[in-house]
């Protein structure tokens, strides 16, 4: 099978560049392959489901513009396709006098950004839109939302196929062939010829692109993210979404609430390491794969930097009151016998050799293949911007 495009990966930020380039070069032909029997089956089908405002990012920088760009580009695709989505709002809760503080910075952050409607309330006004929350400040964001974005990715694929794509799935790809006219993708399903491989393959990404950049030092970390779910006698307890103040010393959000879109109120995620890279479970160990990742100098370095917080995040991953105990800082009315276990999903986090963990989104060319190393939130808010991205770089390639 041949085509001009082939791309590895059937998750948001795939099937967004897939409907990016459809959309653009119209008369390209494009080939999605993926090991799984479906679009989104992991990072996209165990999302959260936020709509990302952009509050958080260093203004200027990729995942502020891709963010802003993506948050226009995917609620009017939502508007064009009919995908459900809400423009709910959230609060960003500081509930000790140091995150007061560090509030105001976040602030700054989403003016410099360009977000319209910020408010910076103190607990009265918290009140009035999140009656449960005990906050001694807050920041409203009204631009943030909620939509499934295993859904968006389904019409992403939809429209594509519309436009001429093809899916191929149960095709996991075995290795990545260059010549000096096209590339082979040797896979399950058969070998694929193509100008371009454009690799999307989330928490594999950096095995995808070890087979045509082994020179490449960065790492894939598999952090899982585990939820409680509110009982539904106590789901009055969360409007929309509710967040903390994020610790500036541990690079994720920290535990929230958030309604989605089907309904339900998700409690959570924490951040552990996952003992395979698609371990949705505690229990879930593939030995080879922890073991390349315990070996990893990268790993080492980031477990011995933060390995209290590490130790307080596995503490919550068995331990249901540790868990309520850091969602009782947002609303201490939640207790233990309202809560119980949810869904989890797996993070890609990219790393380098000296532990940095890789924050913004990477990618890697060369000839024939451009790799997509990092994907980390928000890049399901911004996939359409990202899409954009990708696609003018394939142009480019082509």
């Amino acid at each position: 099978m041949t085509s001009d495009v082939l791309i590895i990966g059937a998750g948001i930020v795939g099937l967004a560049t897939a409907f990016q380039l459809s959309e653009q070069q119209p008369g390209l032909s494009i080939t999605i392959v993926d090991k799984e029997d479906g679009p989104a089956r992991h990072q996209t089908g165990h999302n959260s489901g936020v709509i990302h405002s952009g509050i958080y990012y260093k203004p200027g920088g990729s995942k502020a513009v891709h963010c802003s760009r993506g948050h226009k580009a995917l609620t009017a695709f939502c508007d064009k396709y009919q995908v459900p989505y809400e423009i709910c709002g959230k609060v960003i809760v500081a509930t000790r006098p140091e995150e007061v503080h560090r509030l105001g910075g976040i602030y700054e952050k989403g003016v410099a950004n360009g977000l319209q409607g910020l408010q910076q309330l103190g607990p009265e006004a918290t009140r009035e839109i999140e009656p449960h929350v005990q906050a001694l400040a807050s920041i409203y964001v009204p631009s943030a939302g909620i939509v499934n974005y295993a859904e968006v990715a389904a019409a992403y694929l939809e429209q594509a196929v519309q436009r001429g794509a093809q899916a191929v799935f149960g095709a996991k790809a075995l290795d990545v062939q260059l010549r000096p006219d096209a590339a082979t993708v040797l896979t399950t399903a058969g070998d694929f010829s193509t100008r371009l491989v454009i690799n999307c393959a989330g928490l594999y990404a950096d095995k995808i692109t070890a087979m045509t950049m082994p020179e490449s030092q960065v790492r894939i970390l598999p952090f899982r993210g585990e939820y409680y779910e509110l009982n539904p006698d106590k789901q009055y307890l969360v409007r929309n979404l509710i967040y903390p103040v994020p610790n500036p010393n541990f690079p994720f959000l920290g535990v929230h609430y958030t309604r989605k879109i089907g309904g339900g109120i998700e409690a959570g995620p924490n951040a552990v390491l996952a003992f395979r890279r698609e371990g949705y479970s505690r229990w879930d160990i593939h030995l080879p794969e922890i073991a390349e990742t315990l070996a990893f100098s990268g790993f080492r370095k980031i477990a011995a930097r933060y390995w209290r917080d590490g130790l307080d995040e596995m503490h919550r991953s068995f331990s249901k009151t540790a868990f309520v105990n850091a969602l009782q800082h947002l609303i201490p009315e939640v207790g233990e016998n309202d809560l119980h276990r949810g869904g989890a999903g797996v993070r890609a986090m990219a790393c380098d050799p000296q532990g940095n963990l890789i924050d913004d989104f990477l990618f890697l060319e060369k000839k024939q293949v451009i790799n997509v190393c990092n994907a980390p939130s928000p890049a399901a808010t911004a996939s359409l911007a990202i899409g954009e991205t990708i696609a003018q770089k394939a142009m480019q390639h082509l």
